[in-house]
């Protein structure tokens, strides 16, 4: 190292923003603020660690992730890596023409194409980057949702095998490793245990905030909590020897009053054009279907149908919750449904022994079961709620015992049997243990990407007969 290297090294972080807009402004701003102050013996990095998308946005939704890349653009990002929400949720393309417009790399060793084995253009395993004299090596991995990214044309590998490998490629040529992990907390606590080399890993998936870093077997662990309320900051300092050793890591809260000008004013307006990409006409009602959380509802059947013809399945089984509203009379925009079913969920096939589905029905009529709040999965309702069916006719009795109401159930007009193994159409959530627990002990699991269920609504709003036919009763009580 010359005599003109920097003194220090300041890694600025964020991970999990999920498309909260709302705070990204205050994000830039303290970013920026921090590079001020960083002087001119300071070395400053800033990395994404994933989730900086999320389509239940309208602002990401309605340019496919464009604003996103203009906030990390106007922020000054040198680095970034992606998350779930970016890999699975946004179309391959409009991923792509998205990143084609960023001006740091992307960087992810274990997400490969199907077709090539390699990773995408736009994708780079490892990167090296230079600062004021300090050479720093960065490599990263993203949660490896095989089963999910093998229908897109990907394949994830182990995140393990592919850090340590890329790890090895980088120790010899710089002076710090950094590693960005879209793992979670657990996976990075391991990674600092098992892969020697690292000096720094940064966290997220998991939205875990560490107040104060972790070290871990000489590798220092970092997470800065999730939808952009913290901005991580670890310092490397040079030691007697003129190595970097770590000196100093905190979150830094990001204040509602501090604003970044140009990140405002792109953000007002990509929301301002997004609304008009989403004011798009796609249906038209001539009758409002109501909402209910705790009781069978039009809305919530008309969900239930959507899913069951487009998995083209004896019956299908959804949760109310997935609704935030009841859908209106008149015409229907691509943004109403989007605000109505905004999480980034979709459809999937199972096979389910009956008296797997009876377990979930009978909870189902439990208000514990019907007010319980969920978080994560790609859920973004409030409550779980009831659960609204097609194809299958259920009779209860709410007068006798919990666990023992339904007294009958049939599916197609035929009684349900408990031994018997049925086709379903239902949700990925739901096989996850999330919500209703036995509806994840089904086998044959077909996950179907890259629709969300606001695209199946969008569809079966135009079936003939389709709103009528959610006025039917499937509950008989």
């Amino acid at each position: 190292m010359g005599e003109m290297s920097a003194e220090k090294l300041i890694i600025l972080h964020t991970n999990d923003i999920h498309s909260h807009f709302e705070r990204m402004s205050g994000n830039a701003a303290v970013i920026s603020r921090e590079r001020k102050a960083a002087g001119s013996q300071s070395a400053v990095l800033v990395l994404d660690i994933g989730d900086h998308m999320d389509r239940a946005a309208i602002e990401t939704e309605g340019t496919m992730g464009q604003a996103n890349v203009d906030v990390l653009n106007l922020t000054g990002y040198d680095a970034i890596t992606i998350g779930n929400n970016e890999g699975l949720t946004v179309p391959l393309e409009a991923l792509e023409a998205a990143y084609a417009g960023l001006h740091c790399p992307v960087v992810c060793c274990n997400i490969k194409e199907a077709v090539t084995g390699r990773p995408p253009a736009w994708m780079r395993e490892q990167v090296i980057l230079e600062r004021a004299g300090i050479s720093i090596g960065i490599t990263a991995a993203t949660a490896a949702y095989d089963s999910f990214y093998k229908l897109l044309g990907w394949i994830a590998e182990d995140p393990e095998e592919a850090l340590k490998h890329q790890v090895q490629l980088l120790r010899s040529q710089v002076d710090v490793v950094i590693v960005m992990s879209h793992l979670g907390i657990t996976a990075d606590s391991l990674l600092a245990e098992k892969i020697s080399g690292i000096d720094l890993i940064l966290g997220g998936h998991t939205h875990h905030l560490l107040e104060q870093p972790l070290v871990i077997a000489d590798t220092v662990v970092c997470g800065a909590g999730k939808f952009g309320d913290y901005v991580g900051k670890v310092v490397f300092s040079r030691g007697p020897d003129s190595c970097l050793q770590f000196d100093h890591g905190e979150v830094i809260a990001v204040p509602d009053r501090e604003l970044h000008a140009e990140v405002e004013g792109a953000i007002l307006q990509h929301r301002d054009s997004a609304a008009v990409k989403l004011s798009e006409a796609a249906a038209v009602t001539d009758q409002a279907l109501p909402l209910d959380y705790g009781a069978e509802s039009p809305f919530a059947n008309l969900l239930a149908q959507a899913v069951a013809h487009y998995t083209n399945t004896e019956l299908a089984i959804v949760n109310a919750g997935q609704l935030l509203g009841p859908l209106p009379e008149g015409e229907i925009t691509t943004g109403m449904l989007h605000a109505l079913c905004p999480s980034p969920i979709n459809p999937c096939v199972v096979t389910l022994k009956g008296q797997h589905i009876l377990e979930a029905l009978e909870q189902s009529l439990l208000p514990e079961f019907q007010e319980r709040g969920i978080k994560g999965y790609g859920f973004r309702g409030n409550v779980l709620g009831v659960l609204a069916l097609s194809g299958m006719v259920v009779t209860c009795d709410m007068r006798r015992p919990a666990g023992s109401r339904i007294m009958e159930a049939s599916v197609q007009g035929e009684p349900l049997e408990r031994e018997k193994e049925y086709r379903v159409g239902t949700l990925d959530m739901f096989t996850f243990k999330v919500g209703y627990e036995s509806l994840s002990h089904g086998e044959q699991v077909e996950y179907l990407l890259p629709e969300f269920l606001r695209d199946l609504l969008r569809l079966e709003l135009s079936r003939p007969g389709a709103l009528e036919e959610s006025f039917y009763s499937r509950w008989i009580t």
